[in-house]
């Protein structure tokens, strides 16, 4: 199913309840010293609580009734520090557990985010980014309620109504099984709430998830949107989108908010019953006025924690939802990763390459590349040329290893690329792909990705090189100037030659340049053709392009068409044969003739 759609809702692997409750938990266990000491805290709040009716109870059969004021006193001054004391623990319990459950939700975005940058081309390829940010920002952010209530929530409410029932029991057993009559039809009804409730949440983060997918898609194209005077457009759409999401939470809402009225109920009726068959009571002298207020008062401590667990139940509901798409994607394994086998890792390469047989293809019904055979020599420059579409980009994507070929093999020096470390084999690349991107800092930092050590020095090498410096310094912040995100402050050219020092900077042993002169200007282009000259001594070199005049001097020209190479030679031995790159070659000639 292609997930590249704004409007396309994502298909979710559903988990067990209690696959996803013990995958939850289990970030809990670092913890585990921390929640026992919070879980000690919510014991003794716990205990003081349920004290109170027992003093209750006490103050009215032993102090009030034999009016023994001075008793009654100071029963009431201990058990006011008594509570006063345990709201202070409960207020330390909540900021404990806050800690806890936060330290837990970075954790699950650290992870997250760290898988995701080790995930195949084809994991973005299918995924808008909005949608993938929904699930990094949005689901995570709903399981730190889950963790929080977990332990201030759950815990304590499930020891309180333990301790209550075991309390009213040994209180009076026939009004604890009259209490208890309620119970059972009130669970199946939650239990048939939870079933549709949960589906109904799920539809919400999907919704929720394409909003985010349509809001970044379109504000990534503000550029179209305004050019075309698509505002109402886009601005329509959006609203769409929204109503699609509110929608889907108020349909989730409604149902989630039946817990309250349910439980509600179920408390009256119970306490009803309660009060008419005590009354029977103390006419008979089975019962005490204190004994029936202490009763009654455990019942309010028995149904407040019901209502808890039911909150909490409300949370775990929306949780699953969110755990399902955070889980998905940590459970999805990169199509390329490392050979679990063994690696090998290379300390210097010579840089010899060879497609032995190759086939790609991107999905199972069109096939890129058809079985293609090419050596190359280690310090040769090959140019890729041929119509759009042809599979120039997808062979060097496979020699990045960016892509597996479906068929063959790649080899570098005789090494299967599978059979290389893939981090190791990519620090002997420089890549300049045709996208070219640069990230919302200085051009300095942007150069200085291709190499995260080198010195200053050296990024202002690489820009002299390219013919970038004179540029740069005249800014007014120099290498200190702000790109803005995507590089929107400058032009298309200067954002490829900031692209290019930065490949140039790595000083690779293979060299990838997709495109790097396609929109630079004649002047400029001669001086980045003088750095490229420089650059390629001595490197494998790559280099795309569709502006003929740039790969005149490269080694060989390997001529791509319909994902077989047609022919390879030099630029004089290809245009004496008179085919494919002669044929395109003189296309480009005269429509430069035509233009002049």
């Amino acid at each position: 199913m292609s997930l590249n759609a704004t409007k396309q809702d994502e298909n979710t692997k559903r988990k067990s309840n209690i696959e996803i409750i013990k995958i939850l938990i289990s970030y809990l266990k670092p913890y585990k010293l921390k929640t026992f000491l919070v879980s000690m805290m919510m014991i003794f709040v716990i205990g003081v609580e349920l004290l109170n009716p027992f003093m209750l109870k006490l103050a009215i059969d032993d102090y009030i009734v034999q009016e023994n004021v001075l008793g009654l006193v100071w029963l009431s001054i201990g058990m006011l520090l008594f509570n006063l004391f345990a709201m202070w623990i409960s207020k330390m319990r909540m900021i404990k557990m806050g800690e806890i459950s936060n330290d837990i939700v970075v954790n699950i975005r650290h992870d997250l985010y760290k898988h995701i940058q080790k995930l195949s081309f084809d994991f973005f390829d299918e995924r808008p980014v909005g949608k993938i940010l929904a699930r990094i920002m949005g689901d995570i952010n709903s399981l730190q309620q889950f963790f929080n209530s977990l332990v201030t929530s759950l815990i304590p409410e499930l020891i309180t109504v333990v301790t209550v029932v075991i309390i009213m029991i040994s209180m009076n057993a026939k009004l604890t099984g009259i209490t208890m009559m309620v119970m059972p039809p009130l669970f199946i009804a939650l239990f048939i709430i939870q079933i549709w409730g949960r589906k109904r949440w799920e539809n919400f983060r999907k919704k929720r998830s394409n909003l985010n997918a349509y809001t970044h898609e379109t504000f990534s194209g503000i550029k179209v949107v305004q050019s075309f005077t698509a505002e109402n457009f886009t601005k329509n759409n959006f609203r769409s989108y929204v109503g699609n999401m509110v929608g889907s939470f108020i349909h989730a809402a409604k149902l989630q908010y039946k817990f309250g009225p349910l439980i509600e109920l179920s408390y009256g009726l119970g306490l009803i019953t309660i009060y008419w068959y005590s009354f029977g009571l103390v006419e008979q002298n089975l019962i005490t006025i204190g004994e029936i207020f202490a009763f009654t008062w455990y019942i309010t401590k028995f149904w407040r924690p019901i209502w808890n667990i039911a909150n909490f139940y409300n949370v775990l509901i929306t949780s699953f939802a969110a755990t399902e798409r955070i889980f998905e994607i940590l459970d999805i394994k990169p199509v390329v990763e490392n050979n679990k086998n063994g690696v090998r890792k290379l300390n210097g390469i010579d840089g010899e390459i060879e497609f032995r047989n190759v086939s790609f293809s991107y999905d199972k019904n069109t096939q890129v590349l058809k079985n293609v055979n090419l050596k190359v020599k280690p310090g040769e420059s090959i140019a890729f040329v041929g119509p759009t579409g042809a599979g120039k980009t997808t062979m060097v994507n496979l020699i990045s290893r960016f892509y597996d070929p479906t068929e063959g093999k790649i080899l570098l020096d005789g090494y299967d690329l599978r059979d290389l470390d893939l981090e190791n084999l990519r620090t002997h690349m420089g890549i300049m792909l045709q996208d070219t991107f640069l990230f919302s800092t200085t051009i300095y930092k942007n150069i200085k990705y291709g190499k995260l050590d080198a010195t200053k020095s050296e990024v202002i090498e690489a820009t002299k090189t390219v013919g970038l410096h004179d540029f740069v310094m005249s800014l007014k912040n120099g290498y200190d100037t702000e790109v803005n995100e995507r590089g929107s402050r400058l032009s298309v050219g200067q954002r490829q030659l900031i692209s290019l020092a930065r490949a140039l900077l790595a000083d690779p042993k293979i060299l990838i340049l997709d495109e790097a002169t396609s929109n630079i200007d004649t002047k400029t282009e001669r001086l980045v053709q003088m750095g490229i000259e420089k650059l390629l001594e001595n490197r494998t070199s790559f280099v795309i392009a569709h502006r003929l005049s740039t790969i005149r001097d490269v080694d060989r020209i390997v001529f791509i068409k319909d994902g077989k190479i047609s022919e390879t030679g030099t630029h004089e031995e290809l245009i004496k044969m008179k085919n494919d790159y002669y044929n395109l070659y003189l296309s480009q000639f005269k429509f430069i003739k035509q233009g002049v």
